[in-house]
């Protein structure tokens, strides 16, 4: 007999590490089958890890310089963190969440990038604990630039005195590592969502 596991939707959240607008756009796609069991669905792991080895077979066409400004759902990140698996990792989900993303391991890169790209980003995600410039050095210098890019803090060390400094200066979220992706994505919609002050 074929042992049958079935994930809840928290699981496939955490087993995918994306959020639950991607898992319903992938159900409706009928990327992933999907069982409704009550209020709630179900899905076969086996189903799961098929759809994941077809994205590894065919990845997705690297990104191009061009910009598609008349597609309001890709929004283009720029995630800047000193750890490539944080970058990594990053990349790869907001990627999955349809966002179109450049990475920077330090704030020199982020701030080149900023520049190169004529504020053409919609949201940056920053580290707050890098090596050379911080986060908080990196935050006022983009404001400077684009004053009302959203910006969400990252950072493993949790502090009163940075936050507070982080809030003033105008960003739209903070979050502690380590971190759900699932809380990620949540803050990156909230954040852009976020109308402008």
């Amino acid at each position: 007999m074929i042992d049958e596991t079935f994930l809840t939707t928290e699981e496939v959240l955490e087993y995918l590490q994306v959020n639950l607008r991607t898992v319903y756009r992938l159900i409706k796609a009928g990327k992933i089958p999907a069982v409704r069991v009550g209020r709630q669905w179900r899905f076969r792991k086996r189903d799961i890890d098929t759809w994941i080895d077809s994205q590894r077979a065919a990845p997705p066409p690297r990104e191009t310089p061009a910009r598609s400004s008349s597609t309001p759902d890709h929004h283009r990140v720029l995630v800047v963190d000193d750890e490539s698996s944080i970058r990594e990792m990053l990349s790869k989900t907001l990627a999955l969440a349809e966002y179109k993303v450049d990475t920077a391991p330090d704030a020199t890169a982020a701030l080149n990038l900023l520049r190169v790209a004529n504020a053409s980003y919609d949201l940056l995600i920053a580290d707050l604990k890098m090596p050379g410039m911080d986060g908080l050095q990196l935050i006022r210098q983009v404001k400077q630039m684009r004053s009302r890019m959203p910006i969400i803090i990252i950072t493993g060390f949790s502090s009163e005195s940075s936050a507070i400094e982080a809030v003033n200066l105008g960003v739209k979220g903070y979050l502690t590592k380590p971190f759900r992706v699932a809380q990620v994505l949540e803050a990156a919609a909230k954040a852009m969502g976020a109308p402008a002050s």
